[in-house]
């Protein structure tokens, strides 16, 4: 019987030939676009998402992260990912309040004002969110909150009455609204663009978190921030449904555990950096105040006008929220 030999030459030949017909691993593209700055811890705990999903999928689905606007502006960016101009993106909830109301159920004031009770409100609307957005070709990755909102002023305040007349950034309807109920000039401003505004002495008062102040060196214009903790919004990462159903069931299953580690990681995160923001504007001359006892109440007496306002509108989804958030 002969033996066949083949040649080393013959065998690298075979080996080539073999490896070239295997096919090459599929690789996805996501663009996930944000409104806010690479340093902001938004942004960082998405640049960690995206890496962990990298080494997750091996490679499988990679996401760059656009930073502050640079591919999408803010209100742009929801509509990218429904049409699917962005396979993935970060929206404020509360900015899409005209849309449909339920949106804007953490920028009620006074509603929630601690992080439990934060995240107690968010599993109560989690399910309506999740119905919304699938009808738009949208599912939701994960949410991550920011820090309880109080009012940066140019001058010191003490009252509502003191906010009357001043221009004041509008970058949701409810920071609008709040504008109208208590008698300020709204101007919309979105962040990428609000340093220069301050500047400029387009606007000389906001609503935000102690994050906001600090990214946009508010310190440098306004010098005075009340610690009013009458709302914490949250920020939604989402992808484009299509998009997401195009993985396999591993990848699927390796994205959504990436989406997960993100969600605790970003809560843990924002809770932690509510004291460190203070701190940081305090170190930068601005004068972190708790609002007085007649400041507080007005203030809460627009949450409550604001609440009766959001039930009406949102009809019984709505209550039926806010009835398993109360229980």
């Amino acid at each position: 019987m002969k033996r066949r030999i083949f040649s080393a030459t013959s065998l690298s030949l075979a080996l080539a030939f073999g490896l070239s017909a295997a096919p090459a691993m599929a690789q996805t593209k996501w663009d996930l676009p944000t409104a806010y700055p690479a340093t902001n811890y938004h942004t960082e705990n998405i640049t960690q998402f995206a890496k962990d999903v990298d080494a997750a999928t091996a490679g499988k689905v990679k996401i760059t992260v656009h930073a502050n606007a640079s591919l999408f502006k803010a209100p742009e960016i929801k509509r990218a990912v429904q049409s699917g101009q962005a396979q993935a993106g970060e929206i404020l909830l509360a900015n899409y309040a005209n849309e449909n109301p339920i949106y804007a159920l953490d920028g009620v004031p006074f509603l929630a004002t601690t992080y439990p009770q934060a995240k107690k409100l968010y599993d109560a609307s989690k399910p309506t969110m999740e119905k919304m957005l699938a009808a738009q070709g949208i599912k939701i990755l994960f949410m991550v909150p920011w820090a309880p909102q109080g009012i940066y002023s140019k001058k010191e305040i003490s009252s509502v009455a003191d906010l009357r007349g001043i221009k004041w950034r509008a970058y949701s309807p409810a920071t609008a609204k709040i504008a109208e109920l208590i008698g300020a000039q709204p101007v919309q401003i979105q962040q990428a663009e609000l340093s220069a505004a301050m500047a400029t002495g387009v606007i000389e008062s906001y609503m935000s978190s102690g994050s906001t102040g600090y990214d946009t060196k508010t310190f440098e214009s306004l010098k005075n921030f009340y610690d009013t903790r009458a709302w914490i919004p949250k920020n939604a990462i989402l992808v484009n449904a299509k998009s997401f159903d195009a993985l396999d069931a591993p990848t699927k299953a390796a994205v959504l555990k990436a989406a997960a580690d993100a969600e605790v990681r970003g809560w843990k995160v924002a809770e932690e950096k509510n004291d460190e923001y203070k701190r940081l504007l305090t170190e930068r001359g601005m004068k972190i105040h708790q609002p007085s006892a007649k400041l507080d109440a007005d203030m809460r007496q627009v949450g409550g006008i604001m609440q009766a306002d959001w039930l009406k509108a949102a009809g019984p989804d709505g209550a039926a929220i806010v009835d398993a958030y109360k229980k």
